[in-house]
């Protein structure tokens, strides 16, 4: 008889976690290796915003808050809301949470019940099955090919609704695969959910500001107001702010559902950090000037890995429109020996002999449900990315 939950052999650590700590362990150990694994930017977290959390310590607001968030970001967020997405909300319809990921699962488990199931696209980022699988639901992945630019197609999704459907999640720009879905895609996609009122729609909009090539953003409440009363949308300052480690996210959905979102919440964590509650105001109401700049950056580095890329043998990257992520397929790799003998039989043998040999640290596809390829995050200097890159060239061009 194990002392620990049955619940954990429905969930598995996190892949891309796991590469990034692996290669800090062979960076402590002395060896050159370039990260490739985590998703944040490499950029800091702008001057105006940490001096609000420097504001916010020294005026004492230290103190527990609602645990939904304070009033004063509910407001911001509610602005954002109506600025960017044209979507009108009122603080009982916003929670704010320690992290996109902790909204996220607070939905699940907030409506959750044994049998229900999840429709999720794949490739998916890596928590979404596990968050589903804890939170006691069926996850149901809808393959999305590079044929299709890894977008869920109408078809396919009207093919995967069940009864027993719940949610779908949608993720744009996609972690892992940065596409995006443009107006015209996501209308396609409500069209078949208006059709299926028992689901309901879980929209992740984490790299919303991150699109590149003229690429205009929309979300699914904003196409179809029809979807509106069923449609929680997620959103957070972690990456086009840069506040990775501040842990805020945040969602904007039905009344009850936000009601029931908070009271898990109270019973978990309590309030997200006051400090950076108040640093996320900032982030939300002051100047977002930086963000285009950091977009040019973004859009170089994605360019400069697309083409390196597409020059190593076996290798096939297609460009996508948003996020800071690639997703390559390494098929051409397959049934090939590496320097070391092994032979590369899938992608996490593929991965783990890239590491090995030439010290670079990427995410298996298969982690991400779609294999034999692999996810880069290009959030990283700009030199590091190319000799990455060229590392890469080197171990493929040395398979035989």
């Amino acid at each position: 008889m194990t002392f620990l939950s049955a619940a954990l052999d429905r969930v598995k650590p996190s892949a891309t976690i796991a590469v990034t700590d692996k290669a800090r362990e062979l960076k402590a150990a002395g060896r050159n290796v370039i990260g490739l694994g985590s998703g944040e930017p490499d950029f800091d977290t702008p001057a105006n915003i940490k001096l609000a959390a420097i504001h916010a310590i020294e005026a004492g607001k230290t103190k527990y808050t609602a645990v939904d968030g304070i009033p004063e970001l509910k407001q911001a967020i509610i602005a954002k809301f109506k600025r960017e997405n044209s979507l009108d909300y009122k603080p009982n319809q916003i929670i704010v949470g320690t992290g996109g990921k902790q909204v996220l699962y607070n939905a699940l488990v907030a409506t959750l019940n044994p049998g229900d199931e999840v429709i999720i696209p794949a490739p998916y980022w890596v928590s979404y099955p596990e968050m589903v699988a804890l939170a006691g639901g069926e996850s149901v992945p809808v393959i999305c090919t590079a044929e299709f630019g890894f977008k869920l197609q109408p078809a396919a999704l009207e093919a995967a609704i069940t009864p027993k459907t719940k949610w779908v999640i949608l993720n744009s720009p996609s972690n892992p695969t940065g596409a995006a879905y443009s107006h015209a895609e996501l209308k396609a996609l409500t069209d078949v959910l208006v059709k299926h009122p028992q689901v309901w729609v879980m929209t992740d909009d984490m790299y919303e500001h991150l699109v590149y090539d003229d690429f205009v953003f929309t979300t699914p409440a904003q196409i179809e107001p029809k979807l509106f009363d069923r449609t929680l949308t997620v959103n957070g300052v972690s990456k086009a702010y840069c506040m990775t480690g501040w842990r805020i996210g945040y969602a904007g959905g039905p009344a009850p559902l936000i009601k029931a979102m908070t009271t898990i919440q109270s019973q978990s964590t309590s309030n997200p950090s006051s400090i950076a509650q108040w640093a996320a105001v900032e982030a939300l109401n002051g100047p977002q000037d930086f963000i285009p700049t950091h977009n040019k950056v973004f859009k170089e580095r994605r360019d400069l890995v697309v083409s390196m890329l597409n020059q190593a043998g076996g290798i096939d990257c297609p460009r996508p429109e948003g996020a800071f992520y690639v997703y390559p397929s390494c098929a051409g790799t397959i049934g090939k020996t590496a320097p070391s003998g092994k032979l590369i039989e899938n992608d996490q043998d593929f991965v783990t002999e890239l590491l090995e040999a030439e010290g670079v640290a990427v995410v298996q596809g298969s982690a991400f449900g779609l294999g034999p390829a692999f996810r880069i995050s290009y959030a990283t200097k700009t030199a590091d990315l190319e000799e990455a890159c060229k590392r890469i060239q080197r171990f493929c061009g040395n398979l035989r």
